[in-house]
């Protein structure tokens, strides 16, 4: 059993996160050099236990509590033992791509519409805690690097990513069709709420970022076509009594242009005299009356059109209507009571 007296890594490349020595045969007065950005685990039993810095490191049983337990020395200051040694590199590492890899359906909470949501971004890594990562996430690994620990990350990313768009635009109270405007502040959001379950591997997120998100072309179709229609039966309940107005010109306007009938003869007449706006109350209780020659005997009578108390009525729902002004109500009021 060959004995080793150092034990380094010197890594090639710098996307190796975590590296397991090939020996396992060490013994006391051992030189461990570590470089910096590094630490160097021990593992015995599958289990980390001890932890070292950058420099250098000779072993023995004052800075590896756990060997004193396992060991005699019969061997003096070279005595054997058997365990596990793991480089951590802590560099951050940069520029991991992430992205759904298919449509994520978001309740769009403005306009209460499901749109088939994707996003995309990069994010990076640290190892914070070398233990627990190794605990974790190693097992029996001889190399982990950063496409490993990407793919199997990536995952959990995605896996609470539908989630926090849902709750984002919610608590946000932002649109889906607004998020392209607000990809920094998604990108913290995102960033707070899946760094716990990181943390419990030892890993911190650095830099989580929400490059761009992107609705389907036939979902952005569909919603502008449901939007216009929206808006254009909003215009129209806006629009209320003035266009039921606008409506009941244009029959009365049709019905002056027959000269058959009397309803012809009348609103011709009324209309030819610039009855014109006041038309619409007076006019159209005449076209009820008639349309309907023969009221329901037990009908109540109406007042006459020279009466006053009925001239005052249609003076004020003239006035209601925006057909008239104050002054004008006033004026033409005065005159009526100045008859009485």
């Amino acid at each position: 059993m060959a004995l080793i007296d150092c034990v380094k890594f010197d890594c090639p490349v710098d996307d190796v996160l975590v590296w397991k020595y090939p020996s396992e045969n060490l013994t006391l007065g051992t030189q461990l050099i570590v470089n910096q950005s590094q630490e160097a685990v021990f593992v015995k039993g599958g289990k980390a236990l001890d932890v070292f810095g950058p420099g250098t490191h000779t072993l023995s049983t004052g800075n590896l509590p756990f060997l004193q337990k396992l060991i005699n020395l019969p061997f003096g200051g070279k005595t054997p033992f058997t365990a596990e040694v793991w480089f951590v590199n802590k560099t951050v590492k940069r520029g991991l791509k992430w992205g759904t890899q298919g449509p994520v359906q978001v309740m769009d909470p403005i306009y209460m519409y499901p749109v088939n949501l994707r996003a995309f971004g990069e994010w990076g890594l640290r190892v914070t805690n070398s233990q627990a990562f190794i605990n974790q996430m190693v097992g029996t690994q001889l190399l982990a690097d950063s496409a490993k620990i990407e793919e199997y990350f990536r995952g959990e990313i995605l896996q609470r990513l539908t989630d926090q768009l849902a709750k984002f635009v919610v608590e946000q109270n932002v649109s889906v069709f607004q998020l392209a405007a607000k990809t920094n502040d998604l990108s913290s959001f995102v960033q707070n709420a899946i760094s716990p379950e990181f943390n419990r591997f030892g890993i911190e997120i650095v830099n989580f970022n929400v490059a761009r998100t992107s609705i389907a072309d036939e979902d952005m179709q569909q919603f502008q076509k449901i939007q216009a229609q929206r808006m254009q039966l909003s215009v129209i309940n806006q629009s209320g009594q003035a266009y039921a107005t606008m409506r009941s010109f244009d029959t009365l306007e049709a019905a002056a242009q027959n000269p058959n009938g009397n309803m012809g003869q009348m609103l011709g007449a009324g209309l030819g005299m610039g009855v014109g706006l006041s038309s619409g109350m007076a006019v159209g209780q005449q076209v009820g009356n008639t349309m309907n020659p023969n009221p329901p005997q037990n009908s109540v009578p109406q007042p006459s059109a020279d009466d006053p108390m009925a001239k005052l009525q249609k003076l004020k729902q003239l006035l209601e209507m925006g057909l008239i002004s104050s002054s004008d109500f006033e004026t033409k009021k005065q005159e009526i009571l100045s008859s009485l």
